[in-house]
């Protein structure tokens, strides 16, 4: 049986998990929504885990790649309106779960991201896009809407003048215009695209993983709050990190002029 969610993880840390529908430009079934679930669950109590990478398969020809098109509409077709109410209420937290775990999260958009795939996106901390990428929450043009954090998620990057323009035309973007208007961080030729992520995660996996992982949640929950609740917010993320065996560790490291080793402690 063929793996639906491939997993690698490297020696820095940094897990690798790649999309594995490439016959169905890797949309979203229950079965895949469970797997991606089931694995970022976990990921929350790993602690030698510093990044996560989220791709797609089937990359290797960059004209029909896809890091993910949405829900499967085949499986959609087949669904009572109850189940297409669970399929939604999976697909939204399982997107809020990708978001709101420990250790960053990068999205590698390799090829085409659509709807749920665009969703996926979005709730990740960094996106970085192959130049032949093709992105845009197409749902309007099937007569419903963004339902896995679209709506709130696009306009809380893009701004709102912005978001309700590409909603509400469901139009799709390319890589350029998806970066122009800060959609993604970067965008890079196809064949750059994973060395890229990878350099960037590795950026991160260096530093320390409890102020890093502090930091996303000082950085996530604030943007939510007045600043004269997001300041305190942050001091309560910085005492936190006082008592870590990385802090003491990256003081003595500096004073001994070498590279400090963390171990999330």
């Amino acid at each position: 049986m063929v793996d639906i969610l491939l997993q690698e993880r490297t020696e820095e840390g940094i897990l690798i998990l790649t999309l594995n529908r490439p016959e169905a430009m890797n949309c979203f079934n229950f079965d895949l929504l469970a797997e991606l679930s089931d694995t970022i669950r976990e990921a929350n109590f790993d602690i030698g885990l510093r990044c996560i990478i989220i791709t797609g398969a089937g990359g290797e020809d960059a004209k029909k790649a896809s890091f993910s098109t949405g829900a499967d509409l085949k499986e959609r077709r087949t669904m009572s309106p109850d189940q297409v109410r669970r399929f939604i209420f999976t697909i939204r937290n399982t997107f809020t779960a990708v978001e709101q775990v420990r250790v960053p999260v990068i999205a590698a958009i390799n090829g085409f991201a659509f709807g749920g795939g665009m969703e996926l996106a979005l709730a990740c901390d960094l996106r970085i896009a192959s130049s032949s990428a093709i992105m845009g929450l197409t749902e309007t043009s099937l007569a419903i809407i963004p339902g896995a954090g679209g709506t709130q998620r696009l306009p809380r990057i893009v701004g709102i003048a912005r978001a309700k323009e590409l909603i509400f035309t469901a139009r799709r973007i390319d890589a350029k215009t998806a970066l122009e208007i800060g959609l993604v961080n970067h965008v890079m030729e196809p064949l750059e695209l994973m060395p890229a992520v990878l350099g960037l995660a590795r950026e991160i996996a260096k530093n320390g993983p409890i102020g890093v992982a502090q930091a996303k949640f000082a950085i996530n929950c604030g943007m939510e709050a007045s600043l004269g609740v997001a300041l305190p917010l942050e001091s309560k993320a910085y005492e936190a990190t006082i008592p870590t065996k990385d802090r003491l560790e990256a003081l003595a490291a500096f004073a001994e002029k070498r590279k400090p080793v963390f171990k999330g402690e």
